[in-house]
């Protein structure tokens, strides 16, 4: 079974928002970051995010304010298009069709009707060399335009974005790579490359690894891999040209930018300091420091005010004027290696796994946004390499949510593994969980899995460590350990509770031990090909009889535990088995050739309901089905495997994945072609009586062709519109001599009419009065239009 088209893998959720450099609009609200396949556009001083641009094909990499319109932007993508924005409404405004895969984009006020784009010198993602061509935007009409007038302007260039630069008034473009420095000036259509040695004194490194050109002098920063920043100027000869150094950085200069006047150099590295250099008085510079993570992209605004920094954890702060931090924006962190599996929190449905050092993060896929750590080490971390700290390595969530165990272990050198096992209880009133039990040693090694049972009879954590024994702690007055047990001096490897928590199966390297947790009885064992059993997983729902299993020697195996027989098996080296809560579906991520393959299946059948080869790069190790907060509605076969979760899993690059179908795409193409006002956003009386009185009256005319009487209904009483009304200012109403003579006269109504009648009882009724042709109908209550009486007329007139 081959993969179908209609099925694609994409970053949607945790993506890098640190990917490339943010972009900040000219009013300063709103602050653009690339973010997997998508462009996603932030509210500056909320830091919500307002419009997820959804349209490219794969990675977005790199976005640019469009010179000509402040309310434009574009983003330009490996998919082999440059996308033109509306970031206001999120409208997709065009799409210029490039044809080779694109790394970066610039623009210059200077050259319009142009934007500049780094692509690979062979039309091949896997291309070594790039180079900068200019790319002239045709003028059409239509949404989709082919721009295949490319111009080379460089060659042999980096793909990253910080390694060119445009200088004063468009005239030059400076780019930096290895050692190499080059210059293009348009006007001569000439290049000029200085070069630097690589480093004759220990430590010296000069190679490139940023550059930045002053916006009103002609002047070039970079940035060196010792953490020198050089300042070249007169590099317009050959000969003569100079250049100053400054030096603060102990490491490598990962980013540089000057502010929109040039007065100042902001500059940034793995110390976690933004530096800020005058222009004029290198000796002089400010610092902002203690940023959480290193620096690796600094954007500023057009008026200089806002500044943002991009950082290693996924980060972006927000900076005003380099004085304070005003806004953090928080992806999924990525850590070197996530030790605790991913996980969903069945409260909140977050994905849960390992953030900053000795922290869980709650991750929402839904928002795309982090919730909140929580600090399981409860150590303050000490960034210093070859220093042993605790870390945690394992956690499960019970069923309900109600209880979090957590692992945390730190072995120093010449000294024993210290583990701590950590029960956390749910707090309502602050809505997170908090410490309630701490198990010192809970074994004599290393912790290798653990789970929760799901029955809801009780409450029961099994363990196993390499130890030889699992244990099983038991929740009542206060946690404590309920049972130990063990097979043949054997050491455990993994552990899985059916469904109902009725059984638990614990592997000892090739022996498959099933037992009853309600009295801790072996019920059986299975036996299977040689090999260690490395990862067990029940079946569910209609299929919950099956147990499979996989190990060492390449087998896949299915036991059906009513006959206690092998139901089937067949050899795959399967990295990973992950079973959806909800459908009796499982996924089998399998590695083959330096790649690995995804099979969908149900264990009864025979044949898979889904098949994709070469998934990605490398094993996938973690992997987690994300229950869908509303049900995917597919008709296609191969992809109902879909409709109820999500498949989420993690490459070896630590690139977050999941599966698009076309159902959902087509949803989001939809609305995002769609100006939508959201009912919960407060609205004018002006919107209310004006806006949403032409679309009921339109609704209105549409009932009166089909049934006369519908004319006649009217709005229910407490409307919007009428509380409205009662708390407009009065100097924006209508004046009180046209309110009454259209009271008046809605009172002269034909006999045959139904008048309505008036209740003392309930004074705010409402009546249907004429307007003139051009305004429509409105409806206004009877004491409204007392009300307005009193205060613009005399006692008398009534």
């Amino acid at each position: 079974m081959v993969a179908h088209a209609e099925i694609r893998v994409v970053h949607r959720g945790g993506s890098k928002i640190n990917f490339r450099e943010p972009v900040i609009t000219n009013d300063s609200r709103f602050l653009l970051c690339a973010s997997g396949e998508s462009v996603k556009v932030y509210s500056s001083s909320s830091e919500e995010c307002v419009h997820d641009l959804q349209g490219h094909t794969d990675l977005v990499s790199g976005i640019a304010r469009n010179p000509s319109n402040h309310l434009q932007v574009y983003s330009c993508s490996a998919d082999g298009t440059v996308r033109l924005w509306d970031f206001t409404d999120g409208i997709l405004i065009k799409t210029f069709i490039i044809g080779y895969p694109i790394y970066s984009i610039y623009v210059s006020e200077k050259h319009g009707g142009v934007v500049f784009v780094v692509v690979p010198m062979a039309n091949d993602k896997s291309s070594e060399l790039f180079q900068l061509v200019a790319v002239h935007l045709p003028r059409s009409g239509d949404q989709e335009v082919e721009a295949r007038e490319l111009s080379a302007v460089l060659c042999d260039v980096s793909p990253s974005p910080g390694a060119a630069s445009f200088g004063r008034e468009g005239e030059y473009v400076a780019a930096a790579k290895g050692l190499q420095l080059e210059v293009f000036f348009f006007k001569k259509q000439k290049p000029y490359r200085f070069f630097l040695k690589p480093g004759i004194k220990k430590g010296s490194k000069n190679a490139f690894t940023c550059v930045s050109c002053h916006p009103k002098e002609d002047c070039i920063a970079t940035g060196h891999a010792d953490g020198k920043i050089r300042l070249w100027r007169n590099f317009n000869q050959k000969k003569e040209y100079t250049y100053s150094t400054l030096h603060w950085h102990h490491g490598a200069v990962n980013t540089l930018q000057f502010t929109p006047e040039g007065t100042n150099l902001l500059s940034g590295g793995i110390e976690s300091v933004l530096v800020q250099w005058r222009y004029t008085q290198e000796n002089q510079k400010d610092f902002l420091p203690r940023l959480g993570a290193a620096i690796t992209h600094i954007a500023v605004s057009p008026d200089g005010s806002l500044f943002c920094t991009s950082h290693s954890d996924n980060k972006i702060t927000i900076i005003q004027s380099c004085v304070k931090v005003s806004a953090i924006i928080q992806g999924l962190v990525k850590s070197e290696g996530v030790r605790t599996d991913l996980m969903i929190d069945p409260r909140s449905k977050a994905l849960v796994l390992n953030g900053k050092p000795g922290h869980l993060q709650f991750y929402s896929l839904h928002r795309d946004k982090q919730l909140y750590n929580l600090d399981i080490v409860q150590q303050e971390y000490i960034n210093e390499e070859g220093l042993d700290q605790f870390e945690v390595v394992k956690a499960a969530f019970d069923a309900h949510g109600d209880w979090l165990a957590t692992v945390e272990e730190r072995r120093q050198k010449g000294s024993e593994l210290e583990i701590n096992l950590k029960l956390w209880a749910y707090d309502e009133q602050t809505q997170s969980f908090v410490l309630n039990t701490t198990v010192t040693a809970p074994h004599e090694d290393q912790i290798t899995a653990m789970c929760f049972s799901p029955s809801p009879e009780t409450t029961m954590l099994v363990t196993i460590s390499f130890d030889g024994h699992f244990k099983a702690w038991l929740l009542g007055a206060s946690w404590s350990c309920d049972f130990v047990g063990g097979y043949h001096l054997l050491k455990p490897g993994c552990c899985c509770f059916s469904a109902d928590g009725s059984l638990l199966a614990v592997g000892f390297q090739e022996v498959v031990t099933v037992w009853s947790p309600s009295s801790w009885e072996l019920l059986t064992t299975l036996s299977q090909p040689p090999g260690a059993i490395r990862d067990l997983c029940f079946g569910r729902l209609s299929c919950s009889k099956y147990l499979l299993g996989t190990s060492t020697k390449n087998q896949l195996c299915c036991w059906n535990i009513l006959t206690c027989s092998l139901e089937w098996s067949t050899p795959m080296d399967v990295s990973l088995l992950q079973a959806d809560p909800l459908s009796e579906n499982i996924a089998a991520f399998c590695s083959q050739s330096g790649c690995s393959d995804l099979f969908v299946f149900k264990p009864g059948e025979p044949r898979p309901l889904y098949s994709q080869r070469a998934l990605c790069t490398g094993k996938v190790q973690h992997a987690i089905f994300a229950p869908r907060d509303q049900m995917l509605e597919s008709c296609e076969e191969h992809a109902q495997w879909l409709n109820r979760s999500q498949l989420y899993f993690l490459t070896q690059h630590m690139d977050l994945m999941t599966f698009s179908t076309k159902t959902e795409e087509d949803r989001l193409l939809a609305s995002s072609k769609r100006l939508m006002v959201d009912n919960s956003v407060a609205v004018t009386p002006f919107y209310l009586l004006l806006g949403k009185h032409r679309l009921q009256q339109q609704q209105q005319q549409q009932e009166a062709l089909t049934n006369p009487m519908a004319e006649r209904i009217q709005l229910p009483q407490g409307s919007i519109a009428i509380k409205e009304l009662l708390y407009t200012p009065a100097h924006v109403l209508p004046s009180a001599s046209f309110l009454c003579s259209m009271f008046v006269r809605s009172l002269l109504i034909s006999s045959s009419s139904a008048r309505p009648e008036f209740n003392p009882e309930h004074p705010v009724q409402e009546l249907e009065l004429c307007r003139p042709p051009h305004t429509g109908r409105v409806r206004i209550p009877i004491l409204v239009y007392y009300r307005l009486h009193t205060i613009y007329s005399s006692p008398h007139t009534i």
